[in-house]
């Protein structure tokens, strides 16, 4: 049952189901099926994270979550880790609440509740950012795959912040996660390049016409983010992802790794939506199963060394490499 207490700060921070809409945020979106099951998801979000503040423990939690419908469960999840962690931040480190999530039910959600400490990184003054990240030893992924928070820190600036962070296109102030400062803004747009494709309401060539308006540096991990979003949130019909693929032109390669994570993320959380399939085929190529296989094969790539990349654009870049070393036909 919901708390007073958690009733109270849901109403404090928690953004409403109305205010996450497209038509609230002034998106450039026409309302349609397919908007309508983007729109979803950010509710989705939002769903998790009142029942993250409001519920007694993890038990009644967790048997919310799944009552959840597989494709916006992991979303969900991505709600709760956000309330988890501004809680355990209210602990003044004490907590415990996403150490005990992120370990136990959400270990098949792992890249979206990643996503989700860095929704709550969003609400949270810098200076508690240091204990954010809860200790996963022996999770899969732990700590590389971590940096997903900062691309969701970048995604909820971006949704929340468009006139700053899209059309101002002014760069986050980096923050040394993981000790790498220097890394920070990559991240940071990739999840930026993943609210375009919602801020644009999944159409193809307005999105890639918004990645375009940005310096040509930031593209390729807008590319990336854009790959990742259309793939596991769907969205866009065939003839939309060709067009998307021939548009990301020199950025195919980055198109396709963030397809490729999109894949692996969707196949560990065990439920692969029709939709993963075919963007994966028309953005990479390639089956879901010969994704995911990309991408365990990049995972067993050595890292670089302490003053080499992180180990999550070492892994990346394993992927990124296949798709270096394949023609495209974009260009035909």
């Amino acid at each position: 049952m919901p708390t007073t207490v958690g009733s109270l700060r849901r109403l404090a921070l928690a953004p409403s189901l109305r205010s996450v809409t497209f038509a609230a945020r002034g998106f450039p979106v026409t309302e349609t099926a397919a908007t309508r099951r983007l729109e979803a998801i950010p509710e989705a979000v939002i769903c998790g994270f009142e029942w993250g503040i409001d519920t007694r423990d993890q038990w009644e939690l967790e048997r919310r979550l799944e009552l959840v419908e597989p494709e916006m469960r992991g979303f969900a999840y991505e709600g709760a880790t956000m309330a988890c962690t501004v809680l355990d931040a209210m602990a003044a480190g004490r907590g415990h609440r996403a150490r005990d999530l992120l370990s136990g039910p959400a270990v098949p959600h792992t890249f979206l509740t990643y996503i989700g400490i860095g929704f709550a990184m969003a609400r949270l003054p810098r200076p508690l950012w240091r204990t954010v990240l809860p200790d996963l030893t022996g999770t899969p992924y732990y700590p590389t795959m971590s940096w997903l928070a900062v691309d969701g820190y970048g995604f909820d600036r971006a949704y929340f912040d468009t006139a700053t962070v899209v059309t101002a296109q002014r760069p986050l102030r980096p923050y040394p996660w993981l000790g790498r400062a220097d890394y920070f803004p990559h991240a940071a747009d990739q999840g930026i390049g993943r609210a375009l494709w919602f801020i644009h309401g999944g159409i193809a060539p307005d999105v890639a016409a918004a990645v375009g308006r940005f310096s040509a540096p930031r593209r390729a991990d807008l590319w990336s983010g854009v790959g990742l979003a259309a793939t596991f949130a769907g969205g866009c019909d065939p003839a939309g992802l060709a067009a998307l693929r021939r548009d990301a032109g020199p950025h195919h390669a980055q198109l396709a790794l963030g397809a490729v994570f999109a894949a692996k993320a969707r196949a560990f959380s065990g439920h692969e939506p029709a939709h993963t399939a075919g963007a994966v085929g028309a953005l990479t190529g390639l089956s879901v199963p010969e994704a995911v296989a990309l991408a365990d094969e990049a995972t067993t790539i050595s890292a670089s060394g302490p003053d080499g990349p992180p180990e999550y654009e070492v892994w990346r870049a394993g992927i990124r490499r296949h798709f270096d070393a394949v023609p495209s036909d974009i260009h035909r």
